[in-house]
């Protein structure tokens, strides 16, 4: 089982990124997809989730800047991340959970936002 990460960077204020979560070694169908962020000194922040059905979720911090989907093609699951601010600054970590209770974890990828 596996769950990888990319698409991090450093953007400026008011910019864009687009992370992406390749999933291997499990039904992807199967699983609800959810990123989750961690800012140094913090503890983790649900930041979206999209069903097996790709009915997105998301906190109010993000919402009408960042967009979740889903490939089932792909198994790839996407955070569209718009008007990035500071604040959004963390590492960003991939879950895939499924309603039996298995759960994985990406290593995540770091966001820096930053003028």
């Amino acid at each position: 089982v596996q769950l990888v990460e990319s698409g991090g960077g450093m953007v400026q204020p008011g910019g864009a990124l687009r992370l992406s979560c390749a999933a291997s070694g499990f039904t992807f169908a199967d699983y609800y997809m959810t990123w989750v962020r961690q800012a140094p000194g913090k503890g983790p922040e649900w930041v979206s989730r999209i069903s097996f059905d790709s009915v997105p979720f998301y906190a109010n911090a993000v919402k009408g800047r960042f967009t979740i989907s889903r490939d089932s093609a792909k198994d790839l699951v996407y955070l569209q991340m718009n008007n990035l601010k500071p604040e959004d600054s963390a590492v960003y970590y991939c879950n895939a959970r499924n309603l039996a209770g298995f759960s994985y974890w990406g290593q995540g990828t770091q966001v820096t936002v930053s003028s």
